[in-house]
């Protein structure tokens, strides 16, 4: 093994924490910029509130993820590690879209961000020794145009199941897409660059 290697391997083994999330997308994120993990997912209810602005209610899971999380590991004995908590929005005309419920949903939901921008946030928070931190990824979305028949065979793809707003930018969606700005990890489910200055904060060594 190279030195770089060695170094990386190292740096894998230093830099761990709990991400509270069952989420294969923000695993994988995790995994890109070497950081080793374990998952924790808390069981909290995701709804927002009356009159709760989206970025109000992105903060508010990320934290209590997060905060759910650090009751779980504490209760099991687990190791002191900053614990990641995470939620990812999609929003439209100021409505949060959710995930489609079933394919009617999911063609209603493909049709409105059809030709069309909407904002993606997602909310990021780290709990580490009784202290939090948070931070917000907001990214613009543009999607050209989409006929039915495309909808229909990207719902058939099973791809739009269970991603907030109905599409995945890592996947096939990304053909739908024609500018982004802001954060591609960000929209994928977990921001790589807040995170990484937030777990600097906490004394986390970033490969």
């Amino acid at each position: 093994m190279s030195a770089v290697g060695r170094w990386f391997e190292l740096n894998m083994v230093r830099a761990s924490i709990y991400l509270a999330s069952s989420s294969p997308r923000r695993q994988e994120l995790l995994r890109q910029i070497g950081l080793a993990f374990e998952t924790v997912v808390p069981d909290i209810i995701e709804q927002p509130r009356t009159g709760e602005a989206a970025i109000d209610y992105v903060s508010r899971m990320a934290a209590e993820k997060a905060r759910c999380a650090a009751i779980l590991v504490g209760a099991r004995g687990g190791r002191a590690l900053p614990i990641i908590g995470a939620d990812t929005e999609v929003v439209i005309d100021q409505e949060i879209l959710g995930k489609p419920v079933d394919r009617d949903h999911g063609f209603q939901i493909l049709r409105r961000l059809a030709g069309r921008s909407h904002e993606v946030l997602t909310a990021i928070c780290v709990v580490h020794q009784g202290r939090e931190a948070g931070a917000v990824s907001e990214s613009r979305v543009t999607f050209g145009p989409l006929s039915d028949a495309d909808i229909a065979r990207y719902w058939e793809s099973g791809e739009p199941v269970g991603k907030a707003g109905g599409y995945a930018i890592q996947g096939l969606a990304a053909a739908f897409i024609a500018r982004l700005e802001g954060s591609y990890s960000g929209v994928m489910g977990l921001p790589l660059y807040e995170l990484v200055m937030l777990l600097r904060k906490t004394g986390i060594s970033i490969p």
